[in-house]
């Protein structure tokens, strides 16, 4: 399959629907599943990558199975190719590129995508990471690096996104982080 150009996202709130909704997903249209499974607090997340009309067409025949269920949901198309290293948590920071930290924390797994994606396509930052709602509470969590200023444009590009959604926690900015602090991903 070639590299995803779109990603799709639902987050419910009942396992057994979110079994059912994944199993519609994949049937729907030809798309990789990036991420299925149960997240705190006993929600499920489905997230898909694919050609942009498949993924629009997965993430519409979940929505219309999934009633009142749906917590949150997305479908991003021409997403910004840097997700997809930053949610697979296989990126590894060069000590020479770490520099400034943003954070920007989102209520929902789905609405953190919506962040990066709107940071990196807003700011020449380094997306490393992207956390969906597992031993978050369900939360998101994205990470970036970068200058000071594309960092601060970044974040804040993300947390506009995110407010309007109405699912921001926090949006931070740590102009010279400790090497400590960023340790795990160097």
């Amino acid at each position: 399959m070639p590299a995803p150009r779109a990603i799709g996202a639902i987050e419910l709130s009942s396992i057994g629907i979110g079994y059912q909704v994944q199993d519609e997903m994949l049937k729907a249209a030809s798309v990789e599943l990036l991420i299925a499974r149960t997240i705190c607090s006993g929600k499920y997340l489905i997230i898909v990558g694919g050609s942009v009309s498949d993924v629009e067409a997965a993430v519409q025949t979940g929505l219309s199975g999934a009633d009142e269920a749906i917590i949150d949901h997305l479908a991003i198309p021409n997403v910004h190719e840097s997700l997809f290293p930053a949610l697979g948590q296989s990126v590894t920071l060069d000590p020479e590129d770490a520099g400034a930290l943003g954070v920007v924390e989102t209520f929902s797994g789905v609405s953190v995508l919506a962040a990066a994606d709107t940071a990196a396509k807003a700011a020449r930052i380094k997306l490393f990471r992207i956390h969906v709602a597992m031993a978050l509470g369900g939360k998101g969590l994205c990470l970036m690096t970068g200058t000071v200023a594309d960092v601060r444009a970044g974040v804040q590009a993300a947390a506009v996104e995110v407010r309007r959604r109405g699912l921001l926690v926090s949006e931070i900015v740590i102009p010279r982080p400790s090497r400590e602090l960023l340790a795990e991903y160097l």
